[in-house]
């Protein structure tokens, strides 16, 4: 029998766009209650231009949930949102501080109408601080975190990589651990928080593998591409192939860089997985030579019964396609609002629960007659 933890869980969800929808919907996927409220004119922004259909990347953040359009700016639309905020456990935004206070639904005015609130606000800067109502977007929390600056290799223009690490990490994840560590504690004490999130924070509190570095190494920055984790040891980092392809090697520990080095047949490279420096740049050039030598479909039938950490670096198309994610689960189609979409499942597993697409991203105030409409 499959019981969903959150199940009679509310969650008023005033946000917009990835970090605030992937929250969200973990929570909703995990049984809680997710109502959308949304500006009835066009929804919120992920819906795109009015008038278009819904783009990807509002279907593929926004199953299980309902959608309530409502009108913010009209007294009667605030009134019907408080009698909300009174039957809810959790509300999210992601509006800059201090707009949902001017319209009469910030912490302090939601918490009045119910104490058990848990509100959680997600912002790029946080709700004080001299960057409190500054702009942004992960690129930017990711370089101000340290991150984009350590994503380059041999002074290549820093990227923030194709994952946007600062907005599901930190806006998307973080929230999540955040609200329901709050919603723990008030159903033990029956008094809400205000859980602040900001991205920037969060995406720097991330950024571990170069801190650690920094204190390993008597304070210095690492050398963007060439930390532990970045590329700077012959045993963890990617090898191109005969046929263009690349093999990512995460052998770090001695028994798994021993067993690659083997399959190999390369013995005297054992001791050279840890060089680093000029060091580092002839080991890797040796290993190198020999990984170019055979296709990638060659070096993982020659790799698949040994356990080095060795595997094929591949296209999103290709990922979707393996044999462990399909075993697994993690790709759905979700059939809804005129489309059918291809998503991830949700990743958690426990014992009790099985994850299902109970409603698909929902049309734009589509449950308005169940929530009560206003006319």
């Amino acid at each position: 029998m499959s019981r969903a933890p959150l199940q009679g869980v509310r969650v008023l969800d005033f946000t917009a766009m990835l970090p605030g929808a992937i929250c969200t919907q973990f929570l909703a996927d995990l049984g809680a209650d997710v109502v959308k409220i949304e500006p009835p004119e066009h929804g919120e922004a992920a819906r795109g231009p009015k008038g278009t259909p819904p783009g990807g990347i509002f279907h593929v953040t926004n199953r299980n949930k309902k959608s309530y359009a409502i009108d913010l700016k009209q007294p009667a639309g605030v009134e019907a949102v408080r009698g909300l905020i009174a039957g809810a456990q959790v509300l999210v935004e992601s509006f800059r501080p201090g707009v949902l206070a001017r319209l009469g639904l910030g912490w302090e005015q939601a918490r009045a109408v119910n104490p058990a609130l848990i509100y959680c606000s997600i912002t790029g800067y946080g709700q004080h601080g001299p960057l409190a109502q500054k702009a942004g977007h992960d690129i930017n929390y990711q370089a101000m975190g340290g991150i984009v600056g350590q994503n380059r290799i041999d002074g290549g223009r820093p990227s923030p990589g194709a994952v946007p690490v600062a907005d599901l990490g930190g806006g998307a994840l973080t929230s999540a651990v955040g609200i329901l560590a709050a919603l723990y504690d008030a159903q033990r004490t029956g008094q809400g928080r205000h859980v602040d999130i900001a991205m920037a924070d969060a995406a720097m509190a991330l950024n571990v593998a170069a801190l650690s570095s920094k204190v390993t190494f008597g304070g210095h920055d690492p050398v963007p591409g060439r930390d532990i984790l970045s590329g700077g040891l012959p045993c963890y980092t990617t090898y191109r192939t005969a046929d263009d392809r690349y093999l990512a090697v995460g052998a770090l520990e001695s028994k798994f860089w021993q067993a690659f080095c083997m399959a190999l047949d390369r013995p005297d490279l054992i001791a050279r997985g840890w060089d680093m420096g000029p060091k580092r740049d002839a080991a890797v050039a040796e290993v190198a030579d020999v990984i170019a030598a055979k296709t990638l479909a060659e070096w993982l039938a020659v790799l698949e019964p040994v356990d080095a950490c060795a595997t094929p670096v591949l296209t999103l198309a290709e990922s979707l396609a393996h044999d462990n994610a399909r075993a697994r689960g993690m790709v759905v189609e979700v059939a809804g609002g005129g489309a059918t979409t291809m998503q991830y499942a949700l990743p958690i597993r426990m014992s009790g629960f099985e994850f299902s697409v109970r409603l698909p991203p929902p049309l734009l105030g589509e449950h308005n007659g169940e929530l009560g409409a206003i006319d």
